[in-house]
C-alpha cells in the first residue's frame, strides 16, 4: 500500500495536471496565517502572474519541495506573486509555524479553512503547484518541482502570456448530483482517509492512532444501528479504487464506502479533521462526532436527535 501511495504522488497524478474547477478560484475566501484575516487570490497585485503551492505540514514530499519553492520566490518574487496555501486537513498551527521557520519561507502563507480552494483548483494530492497567468487564468498544475515547472514559471516572469489550460472541471450539476443522496432523510456519514492510519504514523502519531481506533470500531458501531443509512467516505487525496479496496479489506468494513470525488463532500460538510462521524438530517448536520475513545458516548450521540435510528 505504501509503495502504491508513493507512486500515486510522484507518477500517477502527473497525468492529472488539471485546470481549475467551475468555481471562480480567484474569489474563494481564504485566511492569512497566523492572523486569520480574509484574503483571496483576486486581491493580489494586478498584472502579475501567480504561483500557488498547496501543501500540508505532515506531507513529506511537500517539505522536500519547500527549499526549491523558497528559492523560486527569491528569484522571481518581484515579478510573480507567490502564495503557500495550507490545505488545513488534520493540521496544527504550531506545525505550520515550524515549517515556515525551518525553511525561512518569505511568501504569504494562507489557510484553506473550508477546503474551497482545493475543490476549485482540482486538488488530487499534495504538493500541488499551480501557475496562473497575469490575466488570472490557470495555465499549469503539477505535483513535481522540476525543470518543466521552472521553465514555465520563467516564461511567466518574463512577461509571456501562456494560454489557459483546458477546463476539466466538476460541474455544478455534477457536484449537486454527488450531494443529492444526502439532501433528504437521515444519514450517518463516516469520513476518513485510506492512508490516515499509516501515513500519519510518524508525523501525527496521535491522529494515526485515532484513525485506527475509529476504523476498527466502525463495524460494531454500525451493527448497533442496522436501520441507519450508513455511508463511509474516504478523502480523494492520493486515493484510487485499489487503495479503497485495500483499505476496506484491511479493516473488513461492512459499511459501504466511496471516494469523495473532487473533495465535494469534504468541502460541503466542512470536514477538516478526520476521522469524523456526521449525522445528517435533510442535508443538515445535526451531530458531529470526532472523539471515538468512549464508544458509549458515541452511541449516545448517534441516538440523539434521531427519529428513525
Amino acid at each position: 500500500m505504501k509503495k502504491m501511495f508513493s507512486l500515486l504522488i510522484w507518477i500517477s497524478y502527473l497525468a492529472l495536471a488539471a485546470p481549475a474547477k467551475s468555481a471562480d478560484f480567484a474569489s474563494v475566501q481564504l485566511q492569512q496565517f497566523p492572523t486569520l484575516q480574509p484574503v483571496s487570490l483576486q486581491g493580489l497585485t494586478n498584472n502579475k502572474p501567480t504561483y500557488v503551492k498547496l501543501w500540508a505540514s505532515w506531507c513529506q514530499p511537500c517539505l522536500e519541495q519547500m527549499p526549491h519553492f523558497q528559492q523560486l520566490q527569491q528569484s522571481y518574487g518581484d515579478k510573480v506573486n507567490f502564495v503557500a496555501i495550507n490545505i488545513n486537513i488534520n493540521e496544527q498551527r504550531d506545525a505550520i509555524r515550524q515549517v515556515i521557520q525551518r525553511f525561512g519561507l518569505t511568501m504569504p502563507v494562507w489557510l484553506d479553512q473550508q477546503g474551497k480552494i482545493a475543490v476549485a483548483l482540482g486538488l488530487v494530492g499534495t504538493p500541488m503547484s499551480v501557475l496562473i497567468n497575469s490575466q488570472g487564468q490557470l495555465v499549469y498544475t503539477t505535483h513535481e518541482s522540476d525543470q518543466a515547472l521552472d521553465s514555465l514559471l520563467g516564461k511567466l516572469a518574463a512577461g509571456q502570456q501562456l494560454p489557459p489550460a483546458d477546463d476539466t472541471s466538476i460541474s455544478i450539476a455534477a457536484q449537486q448530483q454527488i450531494l443529492a443522496p444526502f439532501a433528504t432523510g437521515e444519514h450517518l456519514l463516516f469520513f476518513t482517509a485510506s492512508w490516515c492510519d499509516w501515513y500519519l504514523a510518524e508525523s501525527r502519531p496521535v491522529m494515526s492512532a485515532h484513525c485506527k481506533q475509529a476504523q476498527q470500531g466502525l463495524n460494531k458501531l454500525a451493527a448497533e444501528f442496522p436501520k441507519a443509512h450508513w455511508q463511509g467516505v474516504v478523502n480523494h487525496l492520493w486515493t484510487d479504487d485499489k487503495a479503497l479496496t485495500d483499505f476496506i479489506g484491511l479493516y473488513q468494513l461492512k459499511v459501504p464506502f466511496q471516494i469523495d470525488t473532487g473533495g465535494v463532500l469534504f468541502q460541503h460538510f466542512n470536514v477538516r479533521e478526520i476521522p469524523v462521524l456526521l449525522k445528517i438530517k435533510d442535508g443538515k448536520i445535526v451531530t458531529r462526532i470526532t472523539d471515538f475513545k468512549d464508544m458509549a458516548k458515541v452511541r449516545l450521540s448517534v441516538q440523539q436527535q434521531s427519529t428513525s435510528l
